[in-house]
């Protein structure tokens, strides 16, 4: 993949910290099992910023709004807001299915099961809490906004995928990919192609972040949406309406 410049990714900055719009297919951190030469966002961050620590994470192939901390104060001061569930984070994916949330509130707790995986466990899972408002409907799709109240590994993922309602491409939780032969009559692929899917990634999008500055002033960065949850959502609005 092609790395992107550091500089065109940040969405805000001030003397604290920055937040950027972290594209797909970068992990946060140094994961488990990669390469250590492997390029990711705490890497890139460093080399625009030596100080830089990132204040939470986003799955390896979810995009979106990424507070990166410039100062141990900031670090301290974010990763507090996180603790105290005082930053609001909004989240966008399409799921398999047409479902009405209306502000649907999960309450299920989450267990970590290791090797990148969680379940849903009432006697030793963690609480997890997420709300559910249906945004946008298609024929065989929802576009959902997802507002996570904890912050566990998988969990928007793992919720939605306890309603039937998977998100698209997700296939750790039974989502299916989108191909555009299914959405649009009379497409034809090539003899010996193998069609691809309109996103090689499940569609999940970090797409607001509210939280307060050093001085105390409240700020929502606001992440579009990157080049591929874009193309799907007009592929859906053309052929799924």
């Amino acid at each position: 993949m092609k790395i992107p410049k550091f500089a065109d990714l940040i969405l805000f900055e001030n003397d604290d910290l920055f937040v950027i719009n972290k594209p797909p297919f970068l992990s946060t951190l140094d994961e488990r099992g990669e390469s250590s030469g492997e390029i990711n966002i705490l890497r890139l961050a460093k080399n625009y910023w030596e100080d830089a620590q990132i204040c939470h994470r986003l799955d390896k192939e979810t995009s979106g709004a990424l507070i990166i901390a410039k100062t141990p104060e900031a670090y301290r001061d974010i990763s507090i807001q996180f603790e105290k569930r005082k930053i609001k984070k909004v989240y966008h994916a399409v799921i398999d299915g047409t479902h009405t949330f209306d502000n649907l509130f999960i309450n299920l707790p989450i267990m970590n099961t290791g090797r990148g995986s969680v379940t849903i466990s009432r006697q030793e899972g963690k609480r997890a809490e997420t709300w559910f408002q249906s945004l946008e409907y298609f024929k065989h799709y929802t576009l959902v906004e997802c507002r996570p109240v904890t912050g566990r590994m998988h969990q928007i993922r793992i919720h939605l995928a306890t309603q039937r309602a998977s998100i698209a491409g997700d296939d750790m939780y039974k989502g299916k990919p989108v191909f555009l032969s299914q959405l649009k009559r009379k497409y034809n692929i090539g003899k010996d192609q193998e069609e691809l899917p309109i996103m090689k990634r499940f569609a999940l999008h970090a797409y607001e972040l509210t939280f307060k500055l050093l001085d105390g002033t409240e700020t929502t960065i606001h992440a579009p949406y990157p080049k591929d949850f874009e193309t799907l959502l007009k592929l859906l609005e053309k052929f799924d309406s």
